[in-house]
């Protein structure tokens, strides 16, 4: 009984030590930290596919040493577009009222990119279109003054939005065709299911006409990613067997470019062709082209990487082939590059790991362990 009484007084003497530890300490002291100064070397991740697909979001990385910066909520399959003078982000998504079911409101969401906090919102018809994420489901003007939000409903549309007003101007019918490519401050251009594209000239953010083009991509035999990449108004397709071909829609008829192959006859015979979510960068000021590639066959489109081929795209000829295992590197889904004279080429893995390495040399220099769960798409502003 006694060595009951003295085990009971010893546990209670601990109990009133921890609790005098525990009054002692230093209450946990909560901060937020601010943003670094603008980056061309900061890269947004968009990671909105399942399981995350009702709760996306989009990391901020620090391509010179990895680090997180810092996350935006991005609601339910968020499209991502960055102004002109890097200052906002712009994400068109939507709220369902109970998570994933419930009253449906899309909107666009405006972010300061030196918080990253919410600094606005334009509702819009809700219609935005759920899908694999893609720069051209939401897409800036030349001048930033115009936002463009390709809907799906299956009808295709396009929702302008005054972003000075804060309103939308028009909901555009594409007549089938999907997304928008802007080009200069008035016009954008959808893609159709038959190769050609639809482009829409616009009058204070109206429309006030539209072309729609001759076919320019054989889609029966050899189709096009819709992650083309872009030079100002000029756009480079890349298309499943390993061709690309320029389209430019600034001017009163589209003006587009002969095809040209990346394989040669022996590659493609060994099954190399692109692939991936985002399978093409284009650093505009070198004019060099960085692809995705892998050995697959009919229907491979979207098998990771396991090289990086590196074209000049004014030579049309390849100039560096980048093997991802010989530096350990995981096969890619998507690509980027900086635009700044000392280019960075970001990468993700079919982990989600975010890859950054120097884009002249291929060198890897870091990588950010699983960026999101599902990370599918780099922006780089």
């Amino acid at each position: 009984m006694r060595r009951k009484w003295r085990l009971a007084f010893a546990l209670a003497g601990t109990a009133m030590m921890s609790l005098h530890a525990a009054a002692v300490e230093k209450p946990e002291e909560l901060t937020t930290a601010k943003m670094p100064a603008y980056s061309p070397h900061q890269v947004y991740v968009i990671d909105a596919n399942f399981p995350s697909m009702t709760d996306g979001r989009v990391y901020v990385v620090n391509g010179d040493d990895g680090k997180l910066l810092g996350q935006i909520d991005g609601g339910f399959s968020p499209g991502l577009a960055i102004s002109p003078d890097h200052k906002t982000t712009y994400i068109a998504t939507t709220y369902f009222a109970r998570g994933s079911h419930g009253a449906r409101t899309d909107v666009v969401e405006s972010t300061d990119n030196t918080t990253l906090q919410i600094t606005g919102e334009v509702v819009i018809p809700a219609k935005h279109g759920q899908q694999t994420p893609t720069p051209y489901n939401t897409a800036l003007s030349t001048d930033g003054k115009w936002l463009y939000v390709a809907n799906i409903t299956p009808a295709t549309s396009v929702t302008v939005i005054n972003l000075a007003a804060h309103r939308v101007t028009a909901e555009i019918d594409t007549d089938g065709c999907v997304l928008a490519y802007p080009s200069g401050n008035d016009r954008f251009t959808a893609m159709c299911e038959s190769g050609k594209g639809l482009t829409i000239t616009l009058a204070n953010g109206k429309e006030k006409n539209r072309k729609l083009s001759e076919a320019f991509i054989d889609v029966d035999k050899d189709p096009a990613f819709v992650n083309a990449v872009r030079d100002q108004n000029t756009y480079w397709f890349t298309t499943f067997n390993g061709n690309v071909r320029t389209a430019n829609f600034a001017g009163a008829a589209p003006v587009f470019g002969k095809s040209w192959a990346l394989v040669t006859a022996d590659e493609q015979k060994a099954g190399w062709r692109p692939g991936g979510l985002q399978q093409t960068a284009l650093h505009t000021g070198t004019q060099r082209l960085f692809v995705l590639m892998h050995q697959g066959g009919e229907g491979s489109h979207k098998e990771p990487a396991t090289e990086i081929w590196v074209f000049d795209v004014k030579a049309q000829k390849r100039v560096a082939r980048w093997k991802l295992a010989d530096q350990k590197i995981d096969p890619l889904l998507a690509v980027q590059v900086s635009q700044d004279a000392h280019p960075l080429l970001y990468g993700i893995t079919t982990t989600s790991d975010v890859v950054i390495a120097d884009a002249t040399t291929g060198k890897l220099k870091t990588v950010q362990k699983q960026i999101g769960a599902t990370s599918s798409l780099l922006v780089n502003p």
